[in-house]
């Protein structure tokens, strides 16, 4: 597990990201097993049950995911579970990440774990930094998944709120090599990404007219307004989302393919 040293950041700010992946060009057999998980243009949304999922062409770019701050919010020892909601209220989300090593081979076996803010902007464990009395288990909206066979990790959560001075985003660190506990965590392997799930402008507005985000109060930072997201699409996190009903409210899936030095 990552050590848990405490931050110096202030709450609710992050430093800018930490660094970039190198781009590699795939062909034959590697560009087969990019399209594992492969949706939608980043950041785009399709009419629900018909995603656009051509396939990769011969000479795909693979792309190594940017890596990105860690943040002040992270928890060590989270569940190992494919779903972190915990009753939090919100528009519903499905997440499929795709991991792939720098082959652009799926990576079986590797833990994907994610944490973000609930509707009203507070993370489990520090409830309270963004204005809001709730009550605090230290776990809701947090957790991870070991990948199949085929590179993919399923979530399934809520659509994050926001707070003071950052877009919405889900953060996600990748592992390998971990052994599950007995008390449903993990432990040991090795940290080999970590980064941030973003999420298409449009989509958050609509979002954030619908309770109980409604009541969310705090200015949102917009993606274009952000000191994290650099607006290199999926290569920095940006989502595929496609809906899965006719509104909001019905929620949405969100695809993404992590390249991860493994």
């Amino acid at each position: 597990m990552t050590d848990n040293t405490p931050h110096t950041q202030k709450a609710g700010s992050e430093d800018r990201p930490v660094g970039r992946r190198t781009v590699l060009i795939a062909t034959g057999t590697t560009a087969a097993a990019l399209a594992v998980g492969a949706a939608a243009a980043p950041g785009s949304v399709t009419a629900a049950g018909t995603p656009d999922t051509a396939p990769v062409a011969a000479a795909a770019v693979c792309t190594l995911t940017k890596e990105m701050t860690e943040g002040p919010y992270y928890l060590d020892g989270a569940l190992v579970r494919s779903d972190i909601t915990e009753g939090k209220a919100g528009i519903p989300l499905k997440l499929a990440l795709t991991v792939v090593n720098s082959a652009c081979t799926p990576v079986a076996n590797a833990l994907v774990e994610i944490w973000h803010a609930d509707a009203l902007g507070e993370y489990s464990g520090y409830v309270g930094s963004n204005g809001h009395n709730e009550p605090d288990d230290r776990t809701f909206l947090r957790g991870g998944v070991l990948t199949g066979s085929d590179g993919v990790a399923k979530l399934t959560t809520i659509y994050p709120g926001w707070y003071r001075g950052r877009c919405i985003h889900i953060h996600v660190k990748v592992h390998t090599g971990v052994t599950l506990t007995s008390d449903g965590s993990f432990t040991g392997g090795r940290t080999v990404h970590t980064g941030q799930l973003f999420f298409n402008e449009t989509i958050t507005t609509a979002v954030a007219k619908v309770s109980p985000y409604s009541a969310n109060t705090v200015t949102r930072t917009t993606l274009s307004q952000d000191g994290i997201y650099d607006g290199g699409g999926a290569s920095s996190g940006l989502l595929t989302l496609t809906a899965l009903g006719s509104s909001a409210s019905s929620g949405y899936s969100g695809t993404l393919t992590l390249g991860v030095s493994s």
